[in-house]
């Protein structure tokens, strides 16, 4: 794919994420089937309440990042730059759009540096599991050194990659697991898998753990449907089928409820996380933090960096929220927390419990 081309589709994304119809209806991520417990005698105050948070070698003031989004045009850089601010300044983590432009426009690399601006932030790099196979371990490793970044994020998509447009898809998925053991070693273990909307179900989780990876991002069905934003870019039977498979993949509650019952894995919730209730939702099911993208996205372009800023304080505010009336004074305890779980939930859940996945 040309570097024009390249830049183009970064630039379509931002665009359709911005304006785009691109969300699911209904509840496709499934939390409606998920209510906490209410106590009406809490026994706390919200000065109580502590969201502090350990994430893999950090401390985060919050349990929530924003998620990796774009990187590559002269917007992308200012949208990168001032949203990694404002992850600092809320003690939040952060995460950037792929890097594979990189590579082929060495130019773009500015678009992804936030250091300057936010020294401090927990920083996430982003490649694609098939660009990492193929641009090999040493330009990865040079990718997330150029950036100064603490973890890199392997994305999987391969749904999203069969919809894109002609010469832009890689229908190649071969020795995606060999390519991830061997940036564990080359990274030293600062590396996290992420889906891209389609979900990662627990014996994927628990595969990726025995290679060394340390945290993932289940990113399930829920929120952007990245293969409709490919279908929006497409023409013919292509568009069409990505129209059909729009909602593939397993629901965001399920992904993180069978993820979360993988010991020792640090997991990231995201896909459909829009406030701070279905945020607390996410943890009680087993996330260790909450991720979110399009929703401050669109309220920077709207309204700048205030506008990203109400957007992270009403979902920070609802998470606290649904702790004190779970009498539940850190993160982690809301998994511990009564909840109601719904039928098709659960059904979920123990269909995930029986399959052994095809991982090899």
């Amino acid at each position: 794919m040309s570097v024009t081309s390249s830049l183009k589709r970064k630039e379509d994304h931002i665009d359709l994420c911005h304006t785009g119809d691109v969300g699911l209806v209904g509840d496709p991520g499934l939390f409606s089937e998920v209510r906490l417990i209410h106590q009406a005698l809490p026994e706390l105050a919200m000065d109580d309440i502590n969201l502090s948070t350990a994430f893999l070698d950090h401390t985060l003031s919050v349990p929530a990042m924003i998620t990796g989004m774009t990187g590559g045009p002269d917007r992308a850089g200012d949208i990168n730059r001032d949203l990694a601010v404002l992850c600092e300044m809320n003690g939040m983590a952060f995460g950037l759009g792929s890097q594979r432009i990189i590579h082929s426009d060495p130019s773009t690399v500015d678009s992804f540096k936030v250091r300057s601006q936010a020294p401090n932030v927990c920083l996430l790099g982003n490649i694609g599991i098939n660009q990492a196979r193929d641009l090999g371990t040493d330009v990865v490793v040079d990718l997330f050194e150029r950036i100064e970044a603490d973890y890199m994020a392997i994305h999987l998509n391969p749904a999203m990659e069969l919809i894109q447009p002609g010469a832009e898809a890689d229908s190649n998925f071969r020795n995606g697991f060999d390519t991830i053991a061997r940036l564990v070693d080359a990274l030293d273990g600062k590396l996290i898998v992420k889906e891209c909307g389609c979900g990662l179900s627990g014996s994927l989780v628990q595969r990726l753990q025995s290679l060394g990876v340390r945290g993932v991002d289940v990113s399930g069905v829920g929120g952007t449907s990245w293969i409709r934003v490919e279908a929006l870019r497409a023409e013919g039977i292509q568009a069409e089928l990505g129209f059909e498979y729009e909602d593939w993949g397993i629901p965001t509650a399920a992904a993180t409820w069978s993820a979360g019952r993988v010991d020792g894995s640090m997991v990231i919730a995201s896909g459909g996380i829009y406030n701070g209730r279905t945020a607390a939702k996410a943890l009680a099911l087993g996330a260790d933090l909450v991720g979110f993208a399009r929703p401050v996205l669109q309220a920077y372009l709207t309204e700048g960096s205030g506008g990203a800023q109400r957007v992270i304080d009403a979902l920070v505010r609802g998470i606290q929220t649904s702790m004190a009336l779970t009498g539940t004074t850190v993160p982690s305890k809301l998994r511990h927390a009564p909840k109601w779980v719904g039928p098709t939930l659960t059904s979920w859940f123990d269909s995930m419990r029986q399959e052994g996945g095809n991982h090899g």
